[in-house]
Parts: C-alpha cells; structure tokens; sequence
C-alpha cells in the first residue's frame, strides 16, 4: 500500500531510520547488506537483507502509528516505502523479537518472542542446505543452495503466495497438478495489513475468467480471456510500458504481464474497498500515479441487470432486456431493481426452427456454466448449440483474425453489458417465432420499398416503348420503295428448294403490301424464274406470287 503522505516516514523499521536530507533510508544498526538467508543465519527485527540490484528489501517494519510488527518485501529506492509482500499479516508481532531463520527441516519459519511459529513457507520438499534469496523481481525464494536459480527448481517462493500487490512477473491463477492457488487478499486497511474482506482470483469453472468476490459474493466478473485481453476489461490494451499474457493448458492458468523497460516501476494493488488498481512511479513527483481501474463504472457491478439483462452505463434507465425479452417482474424494473432479470418473451421449442440473434460490442455472459473447444469454428459452434436443447448462447472462444474456437453456454446468460469499443459478439439462441417475426418484420419494409419502385420503372418503360414504337412506324411509313434489281440473282430449281427450307414463305395476293427490312436478301418467283434479290427499301407493290425470307442478315 503507499504509506508515505507528506514529509514523514509513514513505517518505521527497528534499526533504521529516514534521513531527512537524503529522503533515504540509513542503516543505524547491524543490518545485513547480503540478498540470501543460508542455514546457519538468522534476520532480526533490524536485520535487512536487500536484492542484488537494490530494488527491493526484506525486514520487520510497522505500518504507520501502528506498534505491531510485520515481516515484509518493499521497494528500497522508493522513498515512499511501499510494501509490495507480507508474511506474518494474519499473525503480527506485538514486540521487536521476531526471528526469520530455517528450522531443522530446510523449511524458513518466522518465530515469536517465545519461539512459536506464527508464520513458514511450509515447503513439503526437503533440502540439504536450503537457502532464501531475495530477487530484484521482489520474489523471495527457497531452494537448496547446490541447485541452481532454475525457477523450477525452487522449493518456495513469494510470488506462489501474493498479498495485496500483483508484480511484474508474478503467475496470477492456479497449478493445475499441485492445486496452488495464486489470487490477491485485500488489507483490512491503508495501515493494517490483516487480512481484508476481498479476494480477486481466477475461476478455472468452465471458461476461466477473474472473480473479485467480497467474502463469498461476486462483486466484478473479468469476462473470459478473448485472445486480446478479458472481455469484460476493454480498456486492458497493448501499451509501452508492459505486455501481458493469458496462458491455459493441462497443467495451469495464469495471467502475466512483464516490463517492456525494466526502469519502469509499476504494480497492480487490491485496494481495502475492493478496488483493483495499477499504478506507475513517476520519479519527478516522487509518487504513485494511478494508471488504470478494472472496474469502470456502475455497469461493472456483477450481474447489476440479471438474467437475460444488459447493461449499457449511455442509457437511462442503464439497465435493459435483451430483445426477444421482458422483465420478470415488471414492478421492480419501475423502482430501478432488475436483479431478478428478464424472461423470454417465446418460450424454446426445441428442435422447432430455433434460430441465433446476434449481439455485438459487449462484455461475454458468465462462463462458470460454460462449455469450450479451441479448435472448432464458429459455424461447427452454431450447429452443435443448435442440435443441443440446453444450450442458449455461443461465442468464439478466441476473437484474433477472423475468430476462432466454440464457447457454449448452458442456462441462464448473466452478466451482459454493451462497450463502445473492445466489446465482442454473442449468438443467442431464440424461438422460431421471434426469429420469423423479424424476419417477416423485415420483408414487408422490403416489400414496402420495392413495390413502389417497381411501378416507376413499369411507367417509364412503357412510355419509353410507346412512343419508340410510334417513332419507328411513323419512320417506316415514309420509307421509299426501291428494288435493287442490279443485284438481282437467278438461281436453280436446287438451289431455290435449298433456299426455301431456310426461310419463311409469305404470300402476296391482291396487292397487298409487304414491308421487308432494308438490306434484307430475299427469294423472289414469278412465273418463269426464280432469282435472289436484295432491297433497299420496304416492298409496297407486289411484284412476285411469293417471297421467301432469309433468316440472317448478310
């Protein structure tokens, strides 16, 4: 926590005290300056070991006014001496006796004025010649002094066992194989570093995701991991001053960030009123600056709109049913309670033309009772929710490129709400009906658009063909007749039956007028011959008993 308020030391460490002039801790006893603890030595109230970089110290130190003593890591060129690690915070010291030492069996215990232990790594491994070293990370870690600083191969360490404070490098979730949990504890307060009412932890139930619990109620839920970062934390970016990663597999899952600049000081604080918070030490103002909040606004409280509700922090009333949904009780969504939610409006039919809505821009529902496969699609996602009558919602389980992965939920879908920007989709399942009604909602305002539309086309074409038509008869009409008898050709009997089987005979009897298309050759007979004609002009005598019609144009 930051303890340092204006000029005064706010915790004071037996054996050392704060030189005003220098704003530094200076040594007034006989503190060690060595990072490691071996077998044959002891850290009393005084004694410091520091880590070999000099960012961080170990030793006994008060909070505040306060005369318990506590054994702890802060940082030791931040003049504001903040405690990132306590040990004994359940089990304070009442005097300035306590000892830090390994015991017979290799394991560091933390002993009282009368030798009792209030405090031990309790490491179920033994060692022959175990040795403590305090990192530059702030990690305090055990192992046998033969091994080497393969992390590995540690018997112990500090990061496996968090307080209040998650640091660069820390695996904050759980192992698998062995069952540790790694989560944050609150301080009872600023100055008491007991432990609080509050707890941020990884949930590995269904698709993992971070609860921030007030004893054993829910008070934030993350979201499950995206790919990108957790859904219900938009504004967890890509930045300059750290990266972060979300591992799961059979053995463990864990969240990390690391520093992109290793002069950066930064560290992520569940503060006593269960707010999680990071900030960054500005050298120039010899401060902490807030950098971030997990916890937004009022639509960050967990399921503030119940079931089947979303909640969007730009509405007013901020809460609303999903669509295809009404409140439950109605008479308590008046008085701005929604905690019972919302109900379908059509219950499911299932099997029965079940359709998905989509939903885009918003925090993912809780995954507790959830369902997940990394290596199937969206579309194989859609068909198995669809052939499975439980299940009411699917989502990729990872939202990088085009999307990938099936995360399936199973009952109720809690914890809903709409982002502005970072937010991802949800498919929900919904009756035939409704699907149908929106649908058919959406053909009749086609319907209402084209129809009208189609009329105009109709009445323009028609007048456009009217008056072509008029035009090309008027045209026709004034057409002069001319036979072309300079291309006239006489051919065989042969070759006239080869020519009539190509065309179209048309009779002309009482002087009746044919009209022929101009360069159309023609097959004309009279009487004596039969020759091949080419005119020039539309035929308004008859001059031949028949003329056949040559289908192309030449």
């Amino acid at each position: 926590m930051i303890y340092h308020r204006g000029n005064s030391f706010p915790f004071h460490l037996l054996g050392l005290g704060w030189d005003e002039n220098s704003g530094n801790i200076r040594d007034l006893g006989e503190a060690k300056s060595l990072d490691t603890i071996t077998a044959i030595q002891t850290i009393r109230d005084g004694d410091t070991i520091v880590s070999v970089g000099g960012n961080f110290e170990l030793g006994f130190f008060s909070p505040s006014s306060s005369k318990n003593r506590y054994l702890g890591i802060w940082y030791k060129k931040i003049a504001t001496g903040t405690v990132v690690w306590v040990a004994n915070g359940d089990a304070p010291l009442k005097d300035t006796l306590g000892v830090l030492k390994f015991d017979s069996q290799g394991i560091l215990v933390l002993l009282n004025s009368t030798d009792s232990i209030i405090w031990s790594s309790n490491s179920s491994q033994p060692a022959k010649n175990p040795m403590a070293q305090l990192l530059d990370t702030g990690n305090l870690v055990m192992r046998d002094g033969s091994d080497s600083s393969d992390p590995e191969k540690f018997l112990w360490q500090s990061f496996d066992h968090p307080g209040n404070t998650f640091l660069p490098g820390m695996k904050f979730g759980k192992d698998l194989v062995t069952g540790l949990d790694k989560y944050l504890l609150s301080w009872r307060s600023a100055d008491d570093p007991s432990p609080g009412d509050y707890t941020n932890r990884l949930d590995p139930n269904g698709f993992p995701q971070l609860f921030l619990r007030k004893g054993s109620v829910i008070q934030f839920r993350s979201g499950p991991w995206n790919g990108l970062r957790f859904s219900g934390m938009p504004n967890l970016k890509p930045n300059s001053i750290y990266t972060f990663e979300f591992v799961l597999n059979q053995k463990e899952i864990y969240y990390q960030f690391e520093l992109i600049n290793s002069s950066v000081v930064t560290r992520m604080v569940l503060s006593p009123n269960g707010i999680i918070q990071r900030f960054a030490w500005i050298e120039r103002t010899q401060d902490w600056s807030l950098y971030l909040t997990a916890q937004m606004d009022n639509c960050d409280r967990y399921a503030l709109c119940g079931a089947y509700g979303s909640c969007n922090i730009n509405n007013s009333p901020a809460c609303g049913c999903l669509k295809g949904f009404e409140p439950k009780f109605p008479e308590e969504w008046v008085v701005a309670d929604w905690s019972n939610g919302c109900v379908r409006k059509t219950q499911l039919d299932c099997g029965n033309g079940e359709g998905f809505r989509k939903y885009s821009g918003v925090k993912l529902p809780d995954t507790q009772q959830s369902w997940f496969n990394e290596s199937m699609n969206l579309k194989e996602c859609e068909m198995v929710c669809l052939k499975n009558c439980n299940c009411t919602a699917y989502a990729n389980t990872d939202i990088r490129g085009d999307g990938s992965g099936c995360l399936l939920w199973f009952g109720e879908l809690i914890d809903i709400r709409e982002y502005t920007e970072n937010g991802q989709d949800l498919y929900v399942k919904m009756a035939a009906s409704d699907i149908d009604t929106k649908s058919s909602s959406n053909e009749k305002r086609q319907v209402r658009i084209i129809i009208p539309i189609l009329l105009v086309v109709v009445v323009l074409l028609s007048i456009f063909l009217f008056f072509h038509v008029s035009k090309k008869r008027k045209l026709k009409r004034e057409e002069i007749v001319r036979l072309n008898t300079e291309r006239d050709h006489c051919i065989s009997e042969k070759e006239r039956d080869d020519w009539r089987k190509l065309g179209e005979v048309r009779g002309c009897e009482n002087g009746d007028n044919h009209k022929f298309p101009v360069g159309m050759r023609v097959l004309a007979v009279d009487d004596d011959t039969t020759c091949l004609m080419l005119l020039d002009a539309l035929l308004q005598k008859c001059q031949y008993q028949a003329v056949l019609l040559e289908r192309s144009n030449t």
